[in-house]
């Protein structure tokens, strides 16, 4: 199986401040890949060990089965698009085209000028006279114009509209198409991940807490809900992500590997939002007592 993205041990240490701990990961290529989680949680940590921008401080790293920046050709197989999806302002359209033609060997200039054009954008406008949106489009679109193998974006639309989000997430998925990449997005827009990511990770207090594809995490994750001391005796697999007691209710969220047993009522699965709270919940929990729970990759 060709990997996308192998991560073993993974960790990064800035002084005395641990941003990414014992993170392991192994994604198939050809995902769309949500990164989620609070501030401080490490998730620009990790894309920037993903694109090669950082070196890690303990474990290893494999994108596309190759060290990160490696050398010229295993960057131009990943394209990069920062935090508020920085253009050059004093630069035209037109020339941020040349450059990224000067910049990456297999630059494709047709697909650059066509998607330019559908956007209504003109070549001879400077960056810094477009809106929030129209800037972020011409972002993706010089790194989708790169080809890349691996598109990686850090919080693309957290200033945008929401009709400008809905319009960057269309073209982004009409490049994942037409290119056949892979892409890792990092958005606290539960929402907007919920729409577009078949693989989510959700990270908290430097630790990857949850990793697996879409699909799966909703087939194996319930809400249980029944009067105290329905649940004291769950099968010994279900591990019990949050809980919450009151005087005639109690209310669980578990992920089960197998089906829920018949003896057990009231258990509905969770939408995937719901999913990615509860875990960020038990996350921020985990800091306040100083415990750390298994990531859910860990228990499979």
């Amino acid at each position: 199986m060709t990997l996308v993205l192998e991560a073993d041990g993974l960790g990064k240490r800035y002084g005395r401040h641990q941003a990414l701990t014992d993170c392991n990961l192994e994604i198939p290529v050809g995902r769309v890949i949500g990164l989620v989680g609070p501030n401080g949680a490490g998730k620009s940590t990790l894309l920037g060990l993903t694109c090669g921008l950082i070196k890690p401080t303990e474990g290893s790293i494999k994108v596309l089965g190759k060290e990160p920046a490696d050398n010229a050709a295993q960057l131009a197989r990943v394209g990069f698009v920062a935090q508020d999806t920085p253009v050059y302002a004093n630069l035209t359209v037109a020339e941020h085209l040349r450059l990224g033609a000067k910049l990456n060997p297999r630059w494709d200039h047709q697909l650059a000028e066509r998607r330019i054009r559908q956007l209504n954008l003109g070549f001879d406008q400077k960056a810094g006279g477009l809106s929030g949106g129209q800037r972020a489009q011409l972002a993706l679109t010089v790194a989708a114009a790169k080809r890349p193998e691996l598109l990686i974006f850090d919080e693309p639309v957290a200033a945008l509209d929401p009709l400008a989000r809905r319009g960057f997430l269309q073209n982004l998925m009409e490049f994942v198409a037409e290119l056949e990449a892979s892409v890792m997005l990092s958005s606290h827009l539960l929402g907007d991940l919920e729409r577009v990511c078949d693989y989510l990770i959700v990270m908290g207090s430097g630790r990857v807490q949850m990793a697996g594809e879409a699909d799966d995490l909703v087939a194996h994750h319930y809400r249980l809900v029944g009067a105290p001391g329905d649940f004291d005796n769950l099968p010994a697999e279900m591990d019990v992500i949050q809980a919450e007691h009151a005087a005639r209710q109690s209310t669980l969220i578990v992920h089960s590997p197998g089906p829920v047993p018949y003896s057990i009522s009231g258990a509905a699965h969770l939408d995937l939002e719901d999913i990615i709270l509860a875990y960020m919940s038990r996350a921020a929990n985990a800091s306040l007592t100083g415990s750390a729970p298994k990531p859910l990759e860990a228990q499979r």
